[in-house]
């Protein structure tokens, strides 16, 4: 019976738990706000999936105006339309930046990491100097899904290998990994099954391919490693780079080559340049190595 008693004295009518007790959704939405501002985006998306309280709260503009980058406002003017943006919550700002935006006629696009807000960048094959591209006894833009652009440049033969890039913005303030995307031998569906044709691979292997990065501010890059892995999409690390005023344009310029006239070499897929932040930048050199790439 004293069981009984205890029970009935510590639940509300309901059956429902301590009606004296204060529950998680009693506390005040500009209290969770304020915890919510310390978590990534995904555990606050998660947490607003709760109760109404923490879906209010998390709506808060100032929580998620701290997610974005400090020069959001430049990224927003240059590459989305602001009539899609004026007017709308921080948090669907952020939402918007984080699809892929196209700029540059679409030869270039810029997202946000959805975990760190972290500025992103790519440059396709046909934002890219490309030595010969217009000859088509060398290359050929191909399309493929394997491309977040959907088309890819391969190259057959040449003697002469040079691709050179350049990329102009405002960066957020931070340090920057950029990588070449690569492919040795050309993939394609037979059966609904991926196949790579390795007929045109040769010349990689005699010498190493040399990359480079520079900046505007002077800050310089240099790498060489040999290509490999036929039928594996790699990311081939060129150099990392630091932006310290992030209210400034800062110029980079960036190239691979291979200029050794002995031999030619061939059966390249030349997909983009990618721009990451420095941690994303490290996974990608760890998942590398790995895999046993460069």
């Amino acid at each position: 019976m004293g069981a009984n008693l205890s029970c009935a004295t510590l639940c509300d009518t309901n059956g429902e738990g301590p009606s004296s007790k204060p529950r998680l959704g009693d506390i005040p939405e500009s209290c969770l706000a304020l915890v919510l501002m310390h978590l990534d985006p995904p555990d606050i998306c998660k947490l607003a999936r709760l109760n109404r309280a923490f879906h209010g709260a998390s709506s808060a503009d100032f929580i998620w105006e701290s997610k974005l980058p400090s020069n959001y406002k430049f990224i927003c003017e240059k590459v989305l339309d602001e009539k899609t943006v004026v007017g709308l919550e921080k948090k669907d700002v952020y939402a918007r930046m984080c699809r892929p935006n196209p700029f540059d006629g679409g030869t270039k696009e810029v997202w946000l990491d959805k975990k760190t807000g972290g500025a992103c960048f790519s440059i396709s094959s046909k934002g890219l100097a490309i030595t010969g591209i217009d000859d088509r006894r060398y290359w050929n833009h191909i399309s493929t899904e394997e491309s977040r652009f959907h088309t890819v440049a391969y190259l057959q033969q040449i003697w002469w290998f040079e691709i050179d890039g350049e990329f102009e913005f405002e960066f957020p303030k931070g340090m920057y990994s950029l990588f070449f995307r690569l492919q040795l031998g050309r993939s394609s569906k037979r059966m609904g099954r991926r196949v790579c044709n390795s007929e045109h691979i040769h010349g990689w292997d005699i010498k190493p391919v040399r990359f480079q990065l520079t900046t505007s501010d002077g800050q310089r890059a240099a790498s060489k490693c040999f290509l490999d892995n036929p039928g594996n999409w790699v990311y081939y690390h060129v150099g990392d780079f630091v932006v310290d005023r992030p209210s400034e344009l800062m110029k980079i310029k960036f190239s691979m080559t291979q200029i050794d006239c002995t031999h030619t070499k061939g059966g390249l897929c030349v997909d983009a340049a990618f721009v990451y932040p420095s941690s994303i930048g490290s996974e990608i050199c760890k998942m590398n190595k790995l895999a046993g790439q460069h």
